[in-house]
């Protein structure tokens, strides 16, 4: 046998616990001895009643024999060789007549005529009556012998011949010297050994019937076992798959042949994995990425945790927490498989980003807040002299000029330093129920001489009716005013603003800034919220980041997308009053 089969016979005698073998015996031993107790009593009487039929037989055999021999006036002699002949069958020790009181009238054994026999039973009774008796007589030497004994009456009249002619009665008979009673001994040696036969056979039947009710039993429990198992093993399957099914984290079995055997709906989802990928080899179905990582991971020792970037589904870039190992099924496998265990850490690592910026916005806001008061002393200083100088040399063109100049940039200067502060403050809202398509057409309206100027044409799709949400309106403005600004600004030859309108889900409505201008490279697109980040020669860079703190402030989000030379998507997000319930795009 080889080690294998070795395994499987240890799994299936562990799995029959001692107290179910223990507790079967106990069961059926009580109830086996008792069949074989009961058989062999069963036994026993019957042999005892063939016995009492025989012997029944042959008394009335020989009662029918002396019936015959009176009528043929038999003497002693006749009837002696008569019972001596009938004892000669097999199994009969010996036959006795006796008188009332024991003296032995008639026997197969002719030297014992003349003896005393049964002297320890009631004979005057056993005279008198019909009822066959038995006794068993014990041998010191050989077996037992089985004795029958009744009267023995064969006719009413006495039976001449024993011990010489009777005489007639001459008055009442004697009572405990009238009858006589018969005597047959059978011979128990074969009857012992038939019945000890017999008894090992019922015992081994008896053994038998045990084992084969312990195997019925202990089959019948583990059947029962066997189903509750399998029952709890399907649950717990059940249970398993539905954990890995619907686990948030991504994951892919490979078997040994580095073929996909199984992934989850999380792996779907992110790495864009289909039905038909099943069995396809890694390289095929897995990113590159995910390749290198198997690449590297050992045959034995810890699993391998790495943080990738990987094109998943749909082309995007995502940023995978990925851990990988090896799935050995047993020391049979030929070749182990592997199993990768991963999370899209892309939104995690934004919010990081988010968070680090939002730190560094801060100190500098708090150190811009402090410059720009340090600032404001000065230019008002130098607009003071500027306005002076300008009101002396009025007569002198050129320095009327000169001081022109220095008074506008320092009104310049001293915008950029308002938007500074007003980006490094808190941002203090007063917020009013307000329609959004009202301020989005007044937005429109204020921007429209100057994209009529460049050949802009602008739509506007604010169908959805949102109703009033709370909103600071000054606020909101200024964000639609500073977005569309830099639209028409991305679209110096002309081209088209579009702004859409909906809902999102029943709380967030979102606004939607298309345009078809010049468009922001991708090493550009992450810092657009930086403050005094611009592209733009006369910008300020602080338009963006003041529309980011403005929509945040009011609990909303605003995105960019955007391709190099085909154009730019803003799209912002904001809540409605919580007391307000819609459907996304119900016009009311």
């Amino acid at each position: 046998m080889d080690k294998r089969a070795k395994k499987k016979d240890k799994r299936f005698w562990a799995v029959i616990p001692p107290w179910l073998i223990i507790g079967a015996v106990v069961i059926l031993v009580p109830i086996f001895v008792f069949m074989a107790l009961e058989n062999i009593n069963r036994q026993k009487a019957q042999t005892t009643r063939l016995l009492l039929e025989k012997g029944e037989a042959l008394i009335r055999s020989f009662e029918a024999g002396a019936r015959t021999g009176i009528g043929m006036r038999w003497g002693g002699f006749q009837f002696q060789k008569l019972l001596m002949e009938m004892a000669q069958q097999p199994g009969i020790d010996y036959l006795i007549v006796t008188d009332s009181r024991g003296v032995i009238l008639a026997d197969s054994d002719p030297a014992r005529i003349g003896w005393n026999y049964g002297l320890d039973l009631d004979l005057p009774a056993i005279s008198r009556t019909a009822v066959l008796s038995w006794r068993q007589v014990p041998h010191s030497e050989g077996a037992d012998t089985f004795e029958i004994y009744r009267r023995f009456a064969p006719t009413e009249a006495p039976i001449p011949g024993f011990s010489g002619p009777l005489p007639e009665p001459s008055g009442p008979p004697d009572r405990e010297s009238s009858g006589f009673v018969i005597f047959v001994g059978f011979d128990m040696g074969p009857l012992a050994a038939a019945q000890r036969e017999d008894r090992l056979h019922t015992i081994w039947m008896a053994v038998i019937f045990l084992l084969i009710g312990c195997s019925g039993i202990i089959s019948l429990l583990l059947a029962q076992g066997y189903r509750a198992a399998h029952s709890s093993l399907s649950r717990l399957k059940a249970f398993s798959d539905s954990l890995v099914e619907n686990m948030p984290i991504g994951l892919i079995a490979l078997d040994g042949n580095r073929r996909l055997a199984a992934f989850n709906q999380t792996a779907e989802a992110v790495l864009g994995l289909k039905a038909e990928s099943l069995g396809k080899p890694a390289e095929a179905a897995l990113p590159a990425s995910c390749r290198g990582l198997l690449d590297g991971l050992p045959t034995e020792g810890r699993p391998v945790d790495r943080e990738i970037n990987c094109t998943v589904a749909e082309g995007r870039s995502a940023h995978l927490e990925m851990i990988a190992t090896v799935l050995q099924e047993g020391e049979e496998s030929p070749a182990p498989g592997h199993v990768i265990l991963f999370r899209d850490m892309t939104e995690v690592r934004r919010l990081k980003q988010e968070v680090v910026r939002s730190q560094r916005l801060a100190s500098l806001g708090s150190l811009a807040a402090g410059v720009a008061h340090e600032i404001r002393n000065p230019l008002s200083s130098i607009k003071g002299f500027a306005t002076y100088f300008k009101e002396r040399y009025r007569d002198n063109p050129a320095d009327c000029e000169t001081a022109e100049v220095m008074i506008r940039e320092v009104d310049r200067l001293n915008r950029v330093i308002t938007q500074l502060l007003e980006f490094a403050r808190p941002m203090t809202m007063t917020r009013v129920p307000a329609s959004l398509q009202q301020l989005i057409r007044h937005a429109l309206k204020t921007v429209e001489g100057q994209a009529r100027e460049k050949g802009i044409t602008v739509e506007a799709d604010l169908s959805p009716e949102v109703g009033e949400i709370p909103l600071d309106a000054d606020r909101i403005t200024q964000v639609f005013l500073n977005l569309c600004l830099n639209a028409i600004a991305a679209m110096e030859g002309g081209g088209k603003l579009r702004i859409t309108l909906g809902w999102q889900d029943s709380r967030t409505v979102w606004i939607e800034l298309a345009d078809t201008g010049s468009g922001i490279s991708d090493q550009d697109l992450p810092r657009v919220f930086d403050p005094y980040f611009t592209t733009k020669p006369s910008g300020t860079g602080l338009g963006l980041p003041i529309v980011q703190k403005v929509v945040e402030a009011h609990g909303g989000e605003v995105t960019i997308r955007s391709e190099l030379g085909k154009g730019t998507t803003v799209t912002v997000l904001l809540p409605s009053t919580p007391d307000i319930e819609r459907n996304p795009g119900d016009p009311s």
